[in-house]
């Protein structure tokens, strides 16, 4: 649930940001008649994004056993590029994306009504569609797809509150530092995915040593315990990992937390480290 969570919160954020800002620039044009074309665009996107959920579970349930192994495996690998990608970019893009989104909205209304919808559509079924296949790749490991489902919601309804308190001014919150945090929470999630998906490659056949344990520590990490489906299901950690799993975290995780910690090379602190949408 916690992995899930964090992978709403993060995600419905960035789609609450993008609403708030493209809302708040109509109310302050003067432009209030645009806005249910706003909301349509969104509403178009939500639906697209939940539609993408559905099809990867429909399909991946009515697959044969290796086939089905597989098609997890390519999705949680696609997962894991896309949440590298997405961390990597909203850091790069925080300090600047209110003003990219007024500048694209302002093109938007001098070509026409349709092409405010299809760009607020545009701006958030990203987002919508990440969170869909994030969601299906991290709720392979969980027993149940309720557990997932219900943390997912709760962060995106979390997020939903965030970013009205930040269009009403009621609240401001360091985007810097919130995306920082959850960006290196992420990028553990990220491994964790990553690792299940070359678990499904070696239970598919397509990769080997899958009895080829790295370490076997069942009589440490019970798991039955709340610890060890606390972290089972958070970074996806287990007590008898295959080496090719390890190899595959190991790879990933260390190069991308380098990466992701290393100070950005511009000149000035970054300049938005509270954001106000309004």
């Amino acid at each position: 649930m916690l992995a899930s969570y964090l992978i709403g919160l993060r995600e419905g954020l960035e789609a609450t940001l993008v609403v708030s800002i493209l809302v708040a620039f109509l109310v302050k044009s003067d432009r209030r008649d645009k806005l249910s074309l706003v909301w349509t665009g969104v509403a178009a996107a939500v639906a697209l994004s939940i539609a993408f959920g559905a099809l990867l579970s429909f399909t991946a349930a009515h697959l044969a056993f290796e086939q089905q192994e597989l098609f997890e495996a390519v999705a949680s690998i696609a997962a894991t590029v896309f949440v590298t990608w997405m961390i990597f970019w909203m850091r790069g893009a925080a300090r600047k994306i209110a003003s990219d989104l007024r500048a694209k909205l302002g093109d938007a209304l001098q070509v026409g009504s349709v092409a405010v919808a299809v760009m607020a559509f545009l701006s958030v079924v990203r987002e919508g569609l990440e969170t869909s296949l994030l969601f299906f790749a991290s709720a392979q490991g969980a027993s149940t797809t309720a557990t997932p489902l219900i943390g997912i919601s709760l962060g995106v309804l979390t997020s939903i509150l965030i970013g009205w308190g930040i269009y009403a001014s009621a609240i401001r919150v360091n985007l810097t530092k919130f995306f920082t945090w959850t960006g290196l929470l992420l990028i553990l999630v990220a491994g964790g995915i990553l690792k299940y998906g070359v678990h499904d490659l070696q239970e598919a056949a397509i990769l080997p040593g899958l009895n080829n344990l790295a370490f076997d520590i069942s009589g440490v990490l019970d798991p039955g315990a709340w610890y060890s489906a606390l972290l089972g299901g958070m970074f996806n950690i287990t007590a008898a990992p295959t080496v090719l799993e390890v190899v595959a975290w190991v790879v990933y995780v260390l190069p991308v937390l380098f990466l992701f910690l290393r100070p950005a090379a511009t000149a000035g602190p970054p300049k938005v480290a509270a954001e106000s949408v309004s």
